[in-house]
């Protein structure tokens, strides 16, 4: 039996214990949340959070106001109690010119109120982002949070600190040298990452019939409702985030409180207490400097994680700011320089259908036109027929629009309290509205096409492209420029009047010398010879590759057999399954393709027919190749046609499903997927030896 240490030091009574547990989460919640360099794995976390809340639990009478422990939500509230301000949260001016120009006239009215001429230096200003979100007002005493209050009308407002506190990048404990008294004051807002991830969740609860759930039309929404829910349980299930960026109420210098002389350092200061500070906050010597923050953000707005509708300015000079003073509750040293809205309300006045370049029907919402985002907008997207749906948009309906930078402008939200009751459902038309084939869903796509791939004047370029493509029926110096002005020239329309060009035709084009115009026709001469498996690829229907196309013609040997086949027949072909041999026959059902074809051999395309060929077992029958990285001698199209012409397949992506990972050098991504998957990875030499090897 052992001996018990007399001389060993008592372990830590649960107090000491609960304040070093609570130590130690509050500076790794802070490294994880704010700084974004976790010390230790989440399972490690995990473990103390567990250990603080059985101690808590064992020892109620111990509990403090600042455990980490808080951040998980408490007891549902009936309503918010009103907080009054110890200082008002007033709000500040916005300027109206919303160009870079806005800036300019800020710097000129500080100057002027501050006396300043020509020959004086520039004021210093701090340059902010501002937040598209919900003012905060947060309280500490003693160093712990005690009360987080929102804007509302900036004199009294309400007490949600029960949420708050479940955001992770409050700090619910400062250090030892924050004041006895510091309201810090910031904007709560949802990141875009987590605003989509919450809609997802929402549109799956709405699907499995949860009543009382709906999505939310934007993160500043989204985030305000959190903050709002009754219920700290639920808000502690929305991914809200904070910023700083001022303080209310705070001991005075006197009373040893910090003495600050600038915005900038007061806001260095939030940041070592661990309050979350915009890494773009940064200071401008004068209008120049603020004029280039302006633009800068502007141009990088939309690669924020988070939205922001403007920059604000202020006067760093606690002392200046002081001098210059308020007017009408608004201060002069500060000012909101917002950017052109990105979302406004407008109406619905018609909703058409587009057709792309590769057969793809888009609705697109005509819209009475509205400013927004810096245009006018008059169309906006709604993406498919199933999210047409789930919106809900319909003729004559008020919506919200957003247009973001360069994106395209879509639809947001319809505003149902102003909708008409006769206004019908949208339906996606079963008919291209361009040439009037067929238009087709297949199984587990959101999009319809048009299946008239060969005569819809929609897909005219793209189609033209892919057939003149080198794997396909391939018409040397036929690219993107010459398609393009060939088409908008009226000169091609469909496939078979590229073998109607003459020299006339084409030297009335734009840089289109006569010896350009004899080789193009040179080269569509050849192009008449080729095979079949490269004019069954160059037709474009729809999942069938170039090595479908192979063994479309392996097994039926004519093309007319090929286009009566049945589905039935079709499934018979190897690599041809259900979505496939569906595809083949929809394309050929439509008498525009057929009539394409026809044309084109009326026009001289021919190539080699015969019976169907008997298949001899091959070395890499039912293989699945991937190739990557530089060969030592075969090109990457050299590799795939031997594999494919001894029977094997070559996918252009790593799965489970793939067999072997030919790898040369400079491999990249495919390989490492490989090696994570355990599929087989060989070289050059070995798949020429497998090429080489009898068929098993």
């Amino acid at each position: 039996m052992a001996t018990p240490d007399l001389f060993a030091s008592p372990g830590p009574s649960p107090a000491e214990r609960m304040a070093q547990l609570r130590t130690q989460l509050h500076r790794h919640a802070h490294l994880y949340y704010v700084l974004d360099e976790p010390s230790i794995p989440d399972a490690e976390y995990d473990r103390l959070f567990q250990e603080l809340q059985a101690l808590e639990a064992a020892h109620p009478e111990l509990a403090s106001p600042d455990s980490p422990t808080a951040r998980v939500g408490g007891k549902a509230l009936d309503q918010f109690a009103s907080v009054r301000h110890a200082v008002p949260m007033l709000s500040i001016r916005t300027e109206t010119d919303t160009e870079a120009s806005g800036a300019q006239n800020f710097d000129t009215r500080v100057r002027k109120e501050l006396g300043l001429g020509e020959g004086d230096p520039p004021v210093e200003y701090v340059a902010e982002l501002k937040f598209d979100g919900l003012a905060l007002n947060l309280r500490y005493e003693q160093g712990v949070l005690v009360q987080a209050a929102t804007r509302g009308d900036g004199e009294t407002g309400e007490d949600v600190t029960q949420n708050i506190r479940t955001i992770r990048q409050i700090p619910l404990r400062l250090p030892e040298d924050a004041p006895r008294v510091l309201e810090v004051r910031g904007e709560v807002y949802m990141r875009r990452d987590d605003f989509e991830s919450l809609n997802e969740r929402q549109r799956e609860k709405i699907a499995r019939g949860v009543k009382g759930e709906k999505t939310f039309v934007n993160p500043r929404n989204a985030a305000a409702g959190a903050v709002r829910q009754l219920d700290p349980a639920i808000a502690a299930q929305r991914p809200l985030s904070f910023f700083a960026y001022g303080v209310g109420e705070v001991t005075p210098a006197e009373a040893g409180g910090p003495d600050f002389d600038t915005h900038f350092q007061l806001l260095l200061t939030l940041k070592s207490w661990g309050f979350p500070v915009a890494a773009q906050t940064q200071t401008a010597q004068g209008a120049s400097e603020l004029i280039a923050f302006h633009e800068q953000m502007g141009r990088g707005r939309d690669q924020l994680p988070y939205d922001i509708d403007g920059v604000v300015y202020k006067v760093n000079s606690l002392a200046l700011q002081k001098k210059l003073g308020f007017v009408t509750r608004e201060p002069r040293w500060a000012v909101a320089h917002k950017y052109p809205a990105q979302e406004q309300m407008t109406t619905v006045q018609a909703i058409d259908v587009q057709v792309g370049r590769t057969g793809k029907l888009t609705p697109v919402a005509k819209l009475a036109p509205v400013f927004v985002g810096g245009v006018t907008v008059t169309n906006a997207t709604l993406h498919n027929e199933d999210e047409a749906r789930r919106k809900d948009v319909r003729i004559g309906d008020t919506v919200i629009v957003r247009r973001a930078g360069d994106v395209i402008p879509e639809v947001v939200s319809v505003l149902l309290d102003k909708r008409t009751q006769d206004a019908p459902q949208f339906t996606m038309p079963r008919t291209c509205p361009v040439c009037g084939s067929a238009a087709v869903r297949e199984e587990g796509e959101a999009d319809y096409r048009c299946t008239g791939g060969l005569f819809c004047g929609a897909q005219r370029k793209e189609a033209i492209l892919h057939f003149a493509h080198r794997r396909a029926v391939e018409v040397e110096g036929l690219g993107d420029k010459l398609v393009e002005q060939l088409v908008d020239a009226g000169v091609v329309r469909t496939l078979p009047d590229l073998y109607k060009l003459g020299l006339t035709a084409l030297a009335g084009l734009e840089r289109m010398a006569d010896k350009s115009a004899q080789n193009l026709l040179q080269a569509l001469e050849k192009s008449k010879s080729t095979t079949l498996p490269r004019f069954l690829f160059g037709l474009g229907i729809r999942h069938v590759g170039e090595a479908t196309a192979k063994e479309l013609a392996r097994h039926f040997g004519k093309l007319d057999a090929v286009m009566d086949a049945s589905e039935a027949q079709l499934l018979e072909v190897s690599d041809v399954g259900p979505i496939v041999a569906q595809s083949i026959r929809t394309f050929f059902d439509q008498p525009h393709n057929r009539e394409v074809v026809e044309q084109l051999r009326a026009c001289g395309v021919n190539w080699p027919e015969g019976e169907p060929a008997a298949r001899a077992p091959q070395p890499l029958s039912g293989k699945t190749f991937v190739i990557t990285g530089t060969l030592p001698t075969l090109s990457r199209d050299e590799a795939k046609d031997r594999v494919e012409a001894a029977g094997g397949k070559v996918a252009g992506s790593v799965s489970k499903k793939t067999d072997y990972v030919v790898a040369g050098t400079e491999a990249g991504r495919k390989l490492t997927r490989a090696q994570e998957l355990g599929v087989a990875v060989i070289d050059e030499a070995a798949l020429l030896a497998m090429l080489t090897a009898p068929a098993a």
